[in-house]
């Protein structure tokens, strides 16, 4: 499958927080579209691809100088009050075009030299590991968030054949971990895992964040259902895991492994 980038000149990046991510008061896009393309996406269902015309995971639009444009509008929102900063709600920061054109880095590039109140980085992708400089140097105002759904790499190539290996994400929250980076593990949405993923997380992280299609796909499941996942799950036998509930069963093994202050379930786990 071919994949269209186009380049495009950002009037504004910053978008006001709201709905799932009302406790900021900004999210920030360094794309439009990507390339993982996971079955699941939610975005899928949302204006910005349904207007598009084109499968979602086969176009990115580049934000070309988008660090110009945010230093400024940085500036400016942080006259009117506190900036807190959700990157990215719609798109992957790093995404396998982000090696080449490094859009994401020059904004954490401008977050260095103006820091915001906070800013939560929210990626499945081994590249952040690039960053750690950057983010070091934000302190206690940043917190990667690595998506890690399941500890199965063969259901992660069934829902997201795409997106990165599982294994590469977890050796990436070890770097981080030990790098001194503020992290955590974000089981989202929640795939069919082995009793033993909490024993996995437990060395790597303090802080987990567990959530669902029905709580987090920004409309209690509709945009999920639209996309017909419920039958990617029957076609596998695994029904058990799709549901309202589901969830239930990685919170209660999670439980004996982590104290129940490490866990966040939903909306609390992206919170700054």
């Amino acid at each position: 499958m071919t994949t269209e980038y186009l380049y495009k000149h950002p009037k504004t990046l910053l978008n006001k927080g709201t709905g799932f991510l009302a406790g900021y008061s900004h999210s920030l896009n360094p794309y439009t579209g990507c390339t993982f393309g996971c079955s699941y996406c939610y975005v899928r269902q949302m204006p910005v691809s349904t207007f598009r015309g084109a499968e979602w995971g086969t176009w990115v639009d580049i934000k070309q100088g988008a660090a110009n444009v945010f230093q400024k509008e940085l500036v400016r929102a942080k006259n009117k009050g506190p900036v807190t900063i959700f990157m990215s709600s719609s798109t992957d920061p790093y995404q396998p075009i982000e090696h080449k054109e490094q859009i994401t880095r020059s904004l954490l590039e401008v977050m260095v030299s103006d820091p915001p109140d906070f800013v939560f980085v929210q990626t499945r992708s081994p590249l952040v590991r690039r960053d750690i400089d950057l983010l070091l140097r934000l302190g206690e105002k940043v917190r990667v968030s690595m998506t890690i759904e399941t500890d199965m790499e063969d259901i992660r190539k069934y829902f997201s054949p795409d997106a990165p290996p599982i294994a590469a994400r977890l050796k990436t929250l070890q770097l981080l971990a030990d790098a001194g980076v503020p992290t955590q593990a974000t089981i989202a949405p929640m795939l069919p895992s082995s009793e033993a993923f909490p024993q996995l997380l437990k060395p790597l992280v303090d802080r987990v964040c567990l959530d669902d299609y029905f709580m987090g796909d920004g409309s209690g499941g509709k945009r999920t259902r639209n996309l017909g996942i419920q039958a990617k799950y029957d076609q596998i036998g695994m029904e058990e895991w799709y549901g309202p509930s589901a969830y239930q069963i990685v919170y209660d093994r999670l439980k004996q492994v982590f104290p129940e202050d490490q866990i966040y379930v939903s909306q609390k786990g992206f919170e700054p």
